[in-house]
């Protein structure tokens, strides 16, 4: 906290300027230089946060990080603005003009939220954490939306706001925390909370068991540009709804509570399903949307004989199909000209870079290779995006 009172002041932020945009390589000549004139703490922070404000440029943007204030684990485990910015949108039409957003970290859920027009108070129990979040809304220009308070959420009052949003820690000392009733404050607490408001949304890992899933929850996947970023738990809405949202966008897939797809044999075109779809288990509803099955009961593969554009998977065209065999596919690569290799994996064992080293891939064309089961086989579909 002391860095950041430090770095408040207009000598700090002076040299914020200064080193923006400052290079790995040249972080030692430009602290010996800046240390002639400034005390050599100031200089070390202004530098280790403008090396925070390039890593959260890939989160925030670089217009916003190159005014915001981090933390190591802010930069971590703060919202990707693209999420947050969606959740807040959705949020507001849901008719929310004010919310508890505990747990708030270094603020990227509440400047969203108040870019969307929504009074936020935003708590979180360590100091320097609630001091950067505070700092942020000033940067950003919107202190007269946020009131950041340094308090344990668990004790702080929520009845006066339309919703609350609650995101729990789920890092501990050793890393990754898998058990919901480990995070910080515990997931019992958090659906208490929401329990307790007219509109609610719980952050959670989009690992989270399905039957984990209170009843009374509508559950929503989210992915950004393919990769699945986070699971919401949303109270107030549609209990028991399950839904995949894809960012840009968005576009959101609901549930219709579909059985699983039957297996049938490989068609000419394979599908990929954005994570999202796979972590929502609505696969069925994509395979119902391309007439498609599976290639096996126990892998989110859909095949289908017709292209049909979906936003939810990624179409290819297969080309060949065979068991598998690392000799027999160094010798189709090597027939087809194939130099640029991509290897997809889904039920097999086999690492991506082990079999690109076996095979040896050499020429001027290029291929996908699926590793994965098809009715119940080890096999290997070879293809080409459609």
């Amino acid at each position: 906290m002391n860095d950041l009172a430090d770095l408040l002041t207009p000598e700090g932020r002076a040299l914020l300027d200064e080193v923006r945009g400052t290079a790995p390589a040249d972080e030692l000549a430009v602290a010996t230089r800046l240390r002639r004139d400034h005390p050599a703490e100031l200089v070390s922070a202004a530098l280790g946060q403008a090396r925070l404000r390039q890593r959260a440029a890939a989160k925030f943007g670089a217009e916003d990080a190159e005014r915001m204030f981090f933390t190591p684990n802010g930069v971590e485990q703060s919202t990707r603005a693209s999420v947050a910015t969606y959740r807040a949108e959705r949020l507001k039409a849901l008719g929310v003009t004010s919310l508890a957003d505990l747990c708030c970290g270094i603020g990227g859920d509440a400047i969203a939220l108040a870019r969307a027009g929504i009074r936020v108070l935003a708590v979180d129990r360590d100091p320097a954490t609630a001091a950067v979040a505070r700092a942020n809304a000033e940067a950003l220009g919107l202190a007269g939306l946020i009131e950041v308070r340094e308090a344990d959420v668990t004790e702080v009052e929520t009845s006066g706001y339309d919703a609350v949003f609650v995101d729990p820690a789920r890092r501990g000392g050793r890393g990754r925390i898998f058990d919901p009733e480990s995070y910080s404050p515990p997931l019992s607490w958090a659906v208490d909370a929401a329990r307790k408001a007219p509109r609610a949304a719980l952050k959670i890992a989009p690992g989270i068991p399905h039957e984990a899933i209170p009843s009374e929850a509508e559950a929503e996947w989210i992915s950004d540009g393919g990769d699945v970023k986070e699971a919401v738990l949303w109270f107030g809405t549609d209990p028991g709804a399950v839904r995949a949202t894809l960012l840009p966008g968005p576009r959101t897939l609901l549930g219709k509570g579909l059985p699983d797809p039957q297996v049938r044999p490989v068609g000419r075109y394979l599908y990929e399903p954005d994570g999202a779809v796979i972590r929502a288990h609505l696969v069925a509803e994509v395979a119902e949307q391309l007439d498609g099955g599976l290639v096996d009961a126990t892998i989110a593969y859909i095949t289908a004989d017709e292209l049909r554009p979906t936003p939810y998977a990624t179409a290819y065209e297969i080309t060949d199909q065979l068991p598998f065999n690392v000799k027999k596919l160094k010798a189709l690569l090597r027939e087809r000209g194939v130099g640029t290799l991509t290897v997809k994996k889904r039920g097999s064992a086999v690492e991506p870079e082990e079999l690109r080293r076996k095979v040896k891939p050499q020429g001027p064309g290029s291929a996908t290779v699926f590793l994965t089961r098809v009715a119940g086989a080890p096999t290997m579909l070879l293809g080409h995006p459609a």
